[in-house]
């Protein structure tokens, strides 16, 4: 019992250390944003690239890719998966972590947001404290945790092996990366939008798991 309580507590401290970096992460991309810093010229770079035109199916396929980051569609996977776990395994441990990650993604993000205003590349100009919701990107800070939490979820309360967790994972990388290439297709956000949403969404991620880690369910316990 006391050798399992020292490795959840070594697995705790390296989850906290991870989120802060994470956040430091998130940080340097806020304060590049504010400063107008050399980040802020290379989205301008990206945004003046020609835009291809994606119509039709191409243009469905696009908008359903870029769905996967949309708020409303991952926490209702999330909740409904974590429900689904929580009931066939008897423990309420992956509910309430679905709803600690919804509550936090909402907090933060939406903070930050409503803090800095900043607008988006359609419409033609970069400003903040301009009524725009543009930075951090809210889809790819939805994709890393939304996604990933429940990866998490499946991995440790559903008792899957370590290769279908490392598949999860494989999953998770390739949805996030594919809303944050879709919303440069589109022109939704710009560059440091999603790259301060991949730092946040993995920081808030990663403090989640160390919660659950510092916490341990009865299921862990035994």
């Amino acid at each position: 019992m006391l050798v399992k309580a020292a490795i959840r507590r070594k697995q705790m401290f390296r989850a906290f250390r991870w989120s802060l970096l994470l956040l430091f992460g998130f940080l340097l991309v806020t304060h590049q944003v504010i400063i107008n810093g050399p980040l802020v010229s290379y989205d301008e770079k990206i945004n003046n690239q020609p835009q291809p035109e994606f119509e039709g199916v191409q243009g469905f396929v696009l908008r359903r890719l870029d769905d996967l980051g949309l708020r409303g569609l991952t926490a209702t996977v999330l909740l409904i998966a974590a429900a689904f776990i929580a009931y066939k395994f008897k423990t309420w441990r992956p509910l309430n972590l679905a709803f600690l990650s919804v509550v936090l993604l909402n907090l933060v993000v939406g903070a930050f947001k409503l803090m800095l205003g900043r607008t988006k590349p359609r419409d033609g100009f970069d400003l903040l404290h301009a009524g725009g919701m543009s930075f951090p990107s809210g889809h790819a800070s939805n994709a890393v945790l939304s996604w990933g939490i429940l990866a998490y979820i499946i991995y440790r309360y559903a008792k899957v092996d370590r290769y279908q967790g490392r598949l999860a994972t494989a999953g998770v990388v390739t949805i996030s990366l594919t809303v944050c290439l879709v919303s440069l297709i589109r022109r939704t956000h710009w560059f440091s939008d999603l790259l301060g949403g991949l730092f946040i969404g993995s920081a808030l991620l990663v403090a989640v798991i160390a919660i659950d880690r510092y916490v341990p369910s009865k299921s862990q316990l035994h």
